[in-house]
């Protein structure tokens, strides 16, 4: 999936010399936290977000140091905060250092952009022009819609078996090796050692996301490498069955 399948493409916006006071407004009125600021030809100069508005003088949320500080800080980074906190124009107190995405990016790419810059929205553009934007919330939705969606469900035991084996395959951290999978009617059964008991966890939710599995029974044993502690799994622990359980 790419920027353009999630994006929001009727974007809220507002100009540089609109008050703080407007913006406000709008983005409660709308229930959004966050609006892009465009000039007259739609082109994109920053964005504007609710923790702008956390330390505002009317509100007396100002920032307020010892002297000393201040001293350190020097005058340029207070009068920047000066006018942070008591200008009344979204000009005054933006960011413009604005991480964007285009209609094509693919959508993993979005995510690590906003965990690496520890942004909630990334306005999407088509050349200059600001066309869409994405939140977290545009990415939930996608994750509901996929989660509708209707695949085919595995209904032979062999074929259910091969599936998991191929999946945990994939898995750096499955421990392949020692680790092995029955299935009957439907049921997953996990046999084997693991070496730590983080992988119980990961392994269950590999099986669970295979369509056509109906349940999950863990017979692991968990070996502690350096003790030699061995702690069985949470069900029955009847020994595996004879053969390759299909």
């Amino acid at each position: 999936m790419n920027a353009a399948d999630v994006m929001t493409a009727k974007v809220l916006s507002v100009g540089p010399e609109s008050s703080i006071v407007d913006a406000v407004k709008l983005m409660l009125a709308h229930n959004i936290s966050g609006l892009p600021v465009v000039d007259s030809d739609g082109r994109l100069l920053g964005i504007v977000s609710e923790g702008d508005f956390l330390r505002r003088a009317e509100t007396g949320t100002e920032r307020r140091r010892p002297r000393w500080l201040e001293f350190l800080l020097g005058p340029g980074r207070l009068a920047d905060e000066y006018i942070h906190t008591h200008g009344r124009k979204i000009k005054e107190v933006m960011t413009t250092n604005v991480a964007t995405v285009s209609e094509e990016t693919p959508l993993d790419e979005v995510v690590r952009l906003m965990e690496r810059r520890r942004i909630k929205r990334v306005p999407v553009m088509r050349q200059e022009k600001l066309v869409g934007i994405i939140t977290r919330a545009n990415l939930l939705r996608a994750l509901a819609s996929i989660g509708d969606e209707l695949r085919p469900s595995v209904s032979n035991d062999a074929e259910l078996r091969r599936l998991v084996l191929s999946e945990l395959g994939k898995q750096n951290w499955a421990p392949n090796a020692s680790v092995d999978v029955t299935v009957r009617n439907g049921v997953v059964q996990l046999w084997g050692i693991i070496f730590d008991e983080r992988q119980r966890g990961a392994l269950r939710v590999v099986v669970e996301n295979i369509e056509g599995v109906k349940d999950v029974k863990d017979h692991l044993t968990w070996v502690e490498p350096m003790s030699g502690l061995t702690i069985e799994g949470p069900d029955d622990r009847q020994g595996p069955p004879l053969g390759n359980g299909e």
